[in-house]
């Protein structure tokens, strides 16, 4: 039996999802990657090939560091922060190949809140 590289299965995986989800100027595609230490977000206008906002737990104004449920939803409410002043009101969300489950749902939800339409 050959043995399941759960990398490559998360990777086929995000290429499907990608293959139906994109963004727009009007409504930006919100990519999310996890890796195990840190959490990564971006606010994606796939039309022009560029980057609105972002967001990590490697940033200054984020004052803990980790990939667990609190910084996920720390992370959820300062990407919706930053597309607010972008003015992006509605996005699409790309879970990145991730279930949506723990710390991808925490996050949504906290995007949600803080005023993101998905």
């Amino acid at each position: 039996m050959s043995v399941l590289n759960r990398k490559r299965i998360r990777q086929r995986v995000h290429n499907r999802i990608r293959r139906k989800v994109s963004g727009t100027a009007e409504r930006p595609r919100l990519a999310v990657h996890c890796s195990n230490k840190n959490i990564y977000v971006q606010v994606i206008d796939d039309v022009a090939g560029r980057t609105i906002c972002a967001a990590s737990t490697l940033d200054k104004e984020v004052e803990a560091k980790g990939a667990n449920k609190e910084m996920a939803g720390t992370i959820g409410k300062l990407i919706a922060e930053r597309a607010k002043g972008a003015n992006v009101s509605e996005v699409v969300f790309d879970r990145g190949g991730h279930l949506y489950h723990g710390k991808i749902k925490v996050l949504a939800d906290a995007a949600r809140e803080g005023g993101l339409k998905f």
